[in-house]
């Protein structure tokens, strides 16, 4: 066999296995939809919350909320979409996906709620420490989805990072903290959903 005639044909299998073993399971309009509503809240804290410093814990039920009906809405959507496919495929690839960025969400509950039971008055660290272990879970899920999502985590660790940095002090639990990771970031990430996996433009779906 010619070599050259062989290496085509096995970088075409690599491709058609890479392409198979993609996540498609979260839509673009959905993770948009969490993004938008992380804006809305960033918009309406300083009238339900006019002093986060002085009532921390009212504050961050309000970003609690956020981030629960946020997972619900992903969580409700992936559980309808496996009970429509039929595929035991599709099923896997769902919990594959899903337990890459499991240990995130329960790193960041558990810092969640030693922060608010121990020393609420350090909830203003609570955005940073969200994005940068909301970034874990982006580059953990690296394998599964399109690659250009690396560059989803990054902007989510340096937000975070900036965050710590900077909203402290007269700019602790300031709503651009919450909005600039979370209400970008998603729309970061729904925009490379979109691109990538529902208008085809990944390159092993231009191979098929």
């Amino acid at each position: 066999m010619d070599p050259r005639l062989a290496a085509v044909q096995i970088a075409e299998i690599q491709s058609r296995l890479s392409h198979a073993q993609t996540f498609r399971g979260y839509r673009s309009i959905t993770v948009a939809a969490t993004g938008l509503l992380a804006l809305l809240a960033a918009g309406v804290q300083p009238a339900l919350v006019p002093e986060p410093a002085r009532t921390p814990l009212s504050w961050l039920g309000l970003w609690l909320s956020v981030a629960v009906v946020g997972a619900v809405a992903v969580g409700v959507e992936l559980a309808v979409r496996c009970r429509r496919s039929g595929s035991p495929w599709f099923v896997r690839l769902t919990v594959s996906a899903v337990s890459r960025f499991l240990p995130c969400v329960v790193a960041g509950a558990a810092v969640t709620a030693v922060l608010a039971l121990s020393a609420p008055e350090t909830l203003w660290l609570l955005p940073g420490l969200w994005a940068v272990l909301f970034s874990l879970g982006v580059f953990a899920s690296c394998t599964v989805m399109p690659r250009e999502i690396v560059w989803v985590g990054a902007f989510y660790l340096a937000a975070g990072i900036a965050s710590l940095l900077f909203a402290r002090g007269a700019a602790a639990f300031a709503p651009e903290a919450m909005a600039i990771p979370f209400g970008v970031g998603q729309l970061l990430t729904a925009a490379n959903l979109y691109w990538r996996l529902e208008c085809g433009h990944d390159e092993s779906s231009r191979n098929d």
